[in-house]
């Protein structure tokens, strides 16, 4: 019997699994991340796309630990790098590589590019599967521009260069309670809210 009062998070990031804990505080399940549940098999990301990878990491994980899985993939999108780094985001300055060493390589290879051509959006892909299979997926993006420099100490990732118009801060500026509204990951996560009540009551296969 699947057990429909948790929902395992596909992710060691322990950044991000706080933010999802944090936007799913409301919600009647509890969510737990895979170190949690002692998970700690490598998944191979291979997908061409953010679909793709978040549906491999949650029907995957999902089939070996017979659990609900929640899954994301999300990176970043730079108009002017033709969507670069793209589904490479966590591993654009090489495997392995830290934050900062691929905000380092981003910033390098936009030298000389305005202000006004440096356009770019974090784009979210989050899938819910079930052991048998079934799965649901929501997407979420939020716009905004590379900056030139670093600014702030909050979050992970690209945070620290990328800079929010609407409120004239990085999103590494902004702290974690303003950024659980507007980011892609909430705005996907938002979506997704409204479709796993449904989605876990619904009979499953054994």
């Amino acid at each position: 019997m699947v057990n429909k009062t948790e929902i395992v998070v596909a992710t060691n990031n322990k950044g991000k699994l706080a933010e999802i804990k944090a936007i799913l505080s409301d919600f009647p399940i509890i969510i737990l991340g895979l170190s949690e549940i002692g998970f700690d098999r490598e998944i191979e990301e291979n997908g061409q796309t953010f679909l793709e990878n978040s549906l491999i990491k949650a029907r995957t994980i999902a089939s070996l630990c017979k659990r609900y899985v929640l899954a994301d993939d999300s990176g970043l999108e730079v108009a002017c790098l033709g969507g670069k780094p793209g589904v490479f985001s966590a591993r654009f300055a090489g495997e392995n590589a830290t934050d900062k060493e691929n905000n380092v390589k981003l910033l390098k290879e936009m030298e000389g590019i305005s202000r006004q051509k440096r356009k770019a959006a974090f784009r979210c892909v989050m899938s819910l599967a079930s052991p048998s299979g079934r799965w649901v997926a929501s997407v979420g993006s939020c716009p905004g521009e590379i900056t030139f420099e670093p600014k702030g100490n909050f979050g992970f990732g690209y945070d620290p260069i990328f800079f929010v118009p609407q409120l004239n801060k990085t999103m590494a500026e902004i702290p974690l309670e303003v950024k659980n509204k507007i980011s892609h990951r909430a705005r996907a996560l938002a979506r997704m809210k409204t479709l796993i009540e449904d989605f876990i009551s619904y009979p499953e296969e054994s």
